[in-house]
């Protein structure tokens, strides 16, 4: 997985924090739970705000 491939890293989020709020986790717990996902295979550097407030809110909505 890739920083673009939003949606399925929101369903890894889903399946590795099942009981996480997506709305309470700030943006560094977020990176680094990106980055520590099976799978993921990107640069960390490479992700910025607007990535991880994608990610969140795709997260959001899988979770729901």
């Amino acid at each position: 997985m890739k920083w673009t491939d939003i949606n399925d890293i929101a369903i890894e989020l889903v399946d590795a924090h099942p009981d996480v709020d997506p709305l309470q986790v700030n943006f560094v717990d977020l990176r680094n739970w990106v980055i520590e996902l099976p799978g993921f295979d990107d640069e960390p550097d490479r992700c910025g705000e607007k990535i991880l407030e994608a990610i969140q809110a795709a997260w959001i909505e899988e979770a729901d």
